[in-house]
């Protein structure tokens, strides 16, 4: 017989608490069936694998320089640098030979001969400089966008990695570049001779026909370099990280930039009056401290003391415009890298593409292809169907 004094009727269980409105709110609730909260995209290198914001967009052009300066500011500094070294030199010594040439001048029969051959000889000798700026500015934009690409994935590469990385498309590069400069020159030059003849032949009707519409002109030409330079701003990350042809990179970077020609333009448009601005904020202390360094080097005004005195102003002048220039031509070398890669995660999926390449090269699997290559052949010159949970 059961010994009904021991026995005691179950306990129900205790329901669970509400959470309190008091509790920390950096503390989230458990999710029910035990399953884990919503995590941020990663963030393994210069940007998070997600779509950027604005405010994302423009600290990261900024941020490579910080990031891997070696390579990006030591690279522009040297490219600027021989730039302007050779620029100088060659177009001072030619522009000096050419100046004695017209005052030793003894036949004045002969002067305006000589004076047109002198302009000549600037006018050819400019085109060394010029061909060696797009070369030089071809090869760095390609570093810095291989760069911005690697830095995505984590990845910091020093110069002969991201040379490696770059091998076989500086030339389709360099092409881009000088095709570009090349319609630019000879929209320049058929503007200036159109006006120019209308000037010289037209009388005071001529003159005035001729200035507005060189004004007309160059508005209407400003406003299409605007918009053709916002379309095919992709164009050299296209062919560095995509390794199309020419052709299919100039149809894919048409093609990618549809919907988003405003965001490209606004973005591009901000980075150069920022570094243009800071460049005269910082400009404007140093003229003045030079200005008054040359008074303090030549207080008698003698004509040594001049020269010397123009010279230090001379060399400080090159050496800030060449620091400018270099960290002005990374900003603005990383920030289309940056627009490509958020144009193509918010049309593409490439977030998704690039976290697997992450997940897998932290396990180990070196056999994933690299994430910016494009699929299909087609993908080239058509857009891809959206995969991407952002669009």
């Amino acid at each position: 017989m059961t010994d009904s004094t021991s026995w005691q009727p179950p306990v129900a269980a205790a329901p669970a608490a509400p959470p309190s409105p008091y509790s920390d709110p950096a503390t989230p609730a458990p999710m029910p069936g035990g399953q884990p909260g919503w995590t941020p995209p990663p963030r393994p290198g210069l940007i998070p694998l997600r779509p950027l914001a604005f405010g994302t967009l423009l600290g990261a052009s900024f941020q490579v320089l910080r990031r891997n300066p070696r390579p990006t500011f030591g690279f522009s500094l040297l490219v600027t640098g021989v730039i302007y070294i050779v620029t100088l030199t060659l177009v001072g010594f030619v522009t000096f030979f050419a100046i004695s040439r017209t005052q030793f001048v003894t036949n004045q029969d002969d002067a305006d001969a000589i004076f047109a051959g002198s302009v000549g000889m600037i006018l050819l000798s400019a085109i060394i400089p010029i061909g060696l700026s797009i070369v030089g500015s071809a090869i760095l934009q390609g570093i810095i966008s291989m760069d911005v690409a690697r830095a995505t994935l984590g990845e910091k590469l020093r110069l002969p990695g991201l040379w490696r990385a770059a091998r076989g498309r500086i030339g389709a590069l360099i092409g881009w570049s000088g095709i570009v400069s090349f319609v630019v020159v000879i929209a320049v030059l058929l503007l200036a001779v159109i006006v120019g003849l209308l000037i010289a032949f037209g009388g005071v009707a001529g003159v005035v026909i001729g200035v507005l519409l060189g004004l007309l002109f160059g508005a209407g030409a400003l406003a299409v370099a605007a918009w053709l330079s916002t379309k095919l701003a992709l164009v050299p990350s296209i062919l560095m990280l995509e390794r199309l042809t020419l052709r299919n990179a100039i149809a894919r970077s048409w093609s990618l930039t549809g919907g988003f020609f405003w965001r490209t333009f606004g973005t591009l448009l901000l980075i150069a009056v920022i570094i243009q601005v800071a460049s005269g904020i910082v400009s404007t202390p140093l003229q003045f401290i030079v200005g008054f360094g040359s008074t303090l080097l030549d207080p008698n005004n003698s004509q040594s003391g001049a020269l010397v005195a123009i010279g230090i102003v001379y060399v400080l002048t090159v050496i800030f415009t060449v620091v400018f220039a270099s960290i002005g031509a990374v900003v603005q070398a990383a920030a289309p890298a940056l627009i490509y890669i958020d144009i193509r995660m918010r049309k593409e999926g490439l977030d998704l593409e690039l976290g697997r390449f992450v997940e897998a090269r932290q396990a180990g699997d070196d056999s994933i292809q690299d994430p910016y290559l494009v699929k299909a052949t087609s993908a080239a010159t058509a857009p891809a169907p959206s995969t991407s949970p952002w669009s």
